[in-house]
């Protein structure tokens, strides 16, 4: 999103972030929640697969952190080097919210709607893309975007986890006040997505493609789904679809800077 319309394809430190952020910070963020989540994910039809991630076994999980710090230790100082205190903090901030999600007692992933609320840990990655790449600052609309975004991302996500998280114990806002009213506020979140793209951002576009995620989300509730479980062929072809809208979307954004 900072990126729009920079040509960086050629520059060294537009692909060293990139990498560092689809690795070893990716790793760390999933990878330590696939440590705390070791006992519901047994119960998580979805789970073990390319689509929704890794079900290891405590011996594969138990070898994680040694993994996830020696990725870090080789990457992390390049970046302080070039970018100095302020991408520490950045790494800092992400370590925190990872632990305030995944810790053992009292951890936020089980405290609705605090869960929700984390999600918006994931627009660090905005100021950290700035830092890397020298780029000028975004919007508090795009900052609101991609919060709500990433909040009606992790939602969706707990729609289809519901019955594997009631069996693990698992408290979530989708546990909590039902598959219905989970649905119903992904809509609200999606609504708001949609406002601030056709009106604040005036981009008619990318506000439409949300016009229809709209629709078919009031379809699903109300005419075809309603509160039933999701098969997991079904699972999957809604992460294939959203996964190529998502990359249709990203590079939209990029070329047409509707977002900066």
């Amino acid at each position: 999103m900072p990126l729009s319309g920079m040509n960086l394809l050629d520059e060294y430190n537009f692909w060293f972030g990139l990498f560092y952020v689809c690795f070893p910070l990716n790793f760390m963020v999933y990878g330590w929640n696939d440590m705390a989540d070791y006992e519901v994910d047994q119960f998580n039809p979805r789970k073990d697969s390319f689509l929704f991630g890794a079900k290891g076994t405590k011996e594969q999980l138990s070898e994680l952190p040694l993994w996830i710090a020696l990725s870090q230790l080789f990457l992390l100082p390049l970046l302080f080097s070039k970018n100095g205190l302020y991408i520490l903090l950045l790494f800092l901030l992400f370590c925190l919210c990872n632990f305030l999600y995944n810790k053992e007692k009292n951890g936020w992933r089980t405290r609705p709607p605090l869960e929700l609320f984390i999600q918006f840990a994931y627009v660090l990655v905005v100021p950290m893309s700035m830092l890397i790449n020298d780029a000028t600052a975004v919007s508090w609309a795009a900052y609101a975007y991609l919060g709500l975004f990433s909040m009606q991302s992790h939602l969706i996500g707990e729609v289809m986890d519901i019955e594997a998280d009631k069996k693990g114990g698992r408290q979530t806002t989708a546990t909590v006040i039902g598959m219905r009213k989970t649905k119903l506020l992904i809509i609200l979140v999606v609504f708001l997505e949609t406002m601030l793209l056709l009106f604040h951002f005036k981009d008619y576009i990318f506000g439409g493609m949300l016009v229809l995620a709209f629709i078919w989300l009031l379809l699903d509730l109300f005419l075809i789904y309603k509160t039933q479980i999701y098969t997991l062929n079904q699972m999957k072809l809604f992460a294939v679809l959203s996964n190529v809208l998502a990359l249709l979307s990203m590079g939209y954004v990029w070329y047409s800077g509707c977002l900066g």
